[in-house]
């Protein structure tokens, strides 16, 4: 009996069992289910939401059919969309060569001052983009120091198209110049030795070697700077005037005239550049070869003094604009009162932090970038892991995979706005999350959640897989061998997501517009209102504390990469 028993039961199925438990197997699956729910709720369900919205017709009295078509055939759709088109294409036309020659000088040349060059490039990055509006209304506006010599250059008022295309200019610039510095580094020495032998002139070798060799980098930069700037929303809030785009559609109809409806038709239009955009950026990014192989060498930038001296007098320009723009929200968020009292004293910050009792503003910042941090940081690694370093479960694997690029493809102002009518809603059970710091947190971390996820696989994609296969063979859970091999080796790429997901949920706009309250109202959308309500002196204070903030929080990170370098990097030393 006994042993009809054992058999009836299969003790080698218990064991198969207890293995898998034991390995991880379950506890591979239950993350795989929390990521997906989490991505559902939070991404999948407010962009349907948005959807919904369209064909809701129990407030308007009007099928989605008809209210689409009813805007489309608007006058003020086509004044918006062109106006949106034209200051995106024409911004990516002035950047694009601006920051190219920028990073051909930072690669190709042996300039003085490269580091602090391109330090003072990264400043748009660690400032809200409202900064650099605000700044140019101090230069240029109506009251502005050098306002005669904007007039002087054909243009009556700041207010407007090219106020908004300067300002874009200085906010873009980094986001471009970081990739197209990418490009120019990965360079093989051997190409260019060879066109030397020949005596190939430079400028041949520029269209002949350089350009082929980064037109992948080209492309992805254009791209980028089209969807940030038509998907921009705090600038031409701020420099706007009467020059309508869609993002200040959206935001004029939802929170000017409560049409929602209509709002959703503009936020699903909104999309269709950036989701276009993205399938460009992925179509090339598959088709695209590796230009350099294994038996590549190094490109060393050869002394060059005539151009040397070209290059630094032009990055030496660009930089003093840069800082000419940052300098000047500095300035004027000490004066007294511009511009008939030029006194410099701390008005403006008392005015903010005490008698408007915004600094609660800034600490609801800080805890939205605290949060967003741990909790982004945390399940960025976690997700990128499991999907990269484990086996099994190819459906939900996949599922998973396709969800987590497409935070990218989703501007922010329409992520919010889904956000309002899926979270909003009192049928939902999750109603009770609006407006509260949580949910900012959440909807930050979706909203970022693609480009951190894409810098852990990269790091992780360099370790060898056969670290999982040793574990494996050992019989050792996958928690053991992530906790003691991969994440030590993983420390820089996790503090640089951790420094971006800090520094992007201080200066975010766009993505939080809608969702917050009096209680949990952010820095970043003080400096709107304060703005509407013609304390321009107090919003660039509370622009100005943000950038300090985020440059503090950057010399931390420093310090903590530089700590971590010597304590787990080691091997990493020659």
């Amino acid at each position: 009996m006994l042993s009809v028993s054992t058999k009836n039961r299969s003790p080698h199925g218990y064991a198969k069992r207890f293995n898998g438990i034991k390995n991880g197997n379950g506890l591979v699956f239950l993350v795989l289910l929390i990521i997906l729910l989490l991505l559902s709720i939070f991404l999948i369900g407010p962009l349907l939401a948005i959807l919904w919205q369209i064909f809701d017709d129990s407030y308007s009295k009007m099928s989605g059919a008809t209210a689409i078509t009813r805007y489309l055939s608007s006058p003020s759709l086509l004044t918006s969309l062109f106006n949106s088109l034209f200051v995106a294409v024409i911004v990516t036309l002035i950047v694009m060569p601006l920051a190219l020659t920028f990073a051909y000088a930072l690669t190709r040349s042996c300039m003085p001052f490269k580091k602090l060059l391109r330090s003072l490039t990264l400043l748009p990055l660690l400032s809200p983009s409202l900064l650099a509006a605000i700044s140019i209304i101090y230069w240029f506006g109506n009251q502005g120091i050098a306002k005669s010599v904007w007039q002087c250059l054909g243009f009556d008022s700041i207010y407007g198209a090219s106020g908004i295309i300067l300002a874009e200019c200085f906010a873009i610039f980094p986001h471009v110049l970081m990739i197209l510095v990418t490009a120019l580094s990965l360079a093989d020495g051997r190409l260019y030795e060879a066109a030397n032998a020949l005596g190939t002139s430079n400028i041949r070798k520029f269209f002949t070697i350089t350009l082929p060799s980064i037109k992948y980098g080209l492309i992805s930069a254009s791209l980028v700077s089209f969807t940030l700037v038509i998907t921009d929303f705090g600038i031409p809030k701020i420099v706007g005037g009467d020059f309508d785009v869609l993002a200040t559609d959206i935001f004029r109809l939802i929170i000017g005239q409560q049409d929602f409806q209509q709002g959703a038709v503009v936020a699903m239009l909104l999309l269709l550049p950036a989701l276009l955009t993205f399938s460009v950026d992925y179509i090339i990014r598959h088709k695209h070869s590796a230009s350099l192989s294994a038996r590549a060498v190094t490109l060393i930038p050869k002394v060059n003094l005539r151009f040397d001296r070209i290059m630094m007098t032009y990055c030496s320009l660009i930089g003093l604009l840069m800082l000419a723009m940052f300098l000047m929200a500095v300035y004027a968020s000490f004066v007294s009162f511009w511009p008939y009292n030029l006194t410099l004293s701390l008005l403006n910050y008392r005015s903010v932090l005490f008698d408007s009792e915004l600094g609660v503003a800034i600490s609801n910042s800080l805890i939205l970038a605290v949060g967003t941090t741990l909790l982004g940081t945390g399940l960025v690694f976690l997700g990128a892991y499991i999907l990269e370093k484990t086996k099994g479960f190819y459906y939900l694997h996949t599922i998973i995979r396709l969800l987590v690029v497409l935070p990218m493809a989703v501007p922010g102002l329409v992520l919010g706005l889904g956000y309002i009518f899926f979270f909003n809603a009192p049928t939902n059970p999750l109603n009770m999350l609006y407006q509260t710091m949580p949910l900012l947190i959440l909807c930050t971390v979706i909203h970022f959640y693609t480009t951190c996820h894409m810098t852990m696989v990269t790091a992780l994609k360099a370790i060898d897989k056969e670290f999982e296969a040793v574990s494996d063979s050992l019989k050792v859970p996958f928690y053991k061998t992530m906790w003691r091999v991969t994440l030590p080796i993983c420390l820089p790429s996790l503090i640089d997501i951790s420094r971006y997901f800090f520094i992007n949920a201080m200066t975010t706009i766009s993505a939080v517009i809608f969702l917050y309250s009096p209680e949990t109202q952010l820095a970043s959308i003080a400096i709107l209102n304060l703005d509407d309500a013609g304390d321009v002196g107090g919003a660039t204070a509370m622009a100005v504390m943000i950038t300090a903030i985020s440059m503090a929080a950057t010399a931390i990170y420093l310090l903590l990469g530089w700590f971590v370098d010597q304590r787990t990097q080691r091997w990493r030393q020659s």
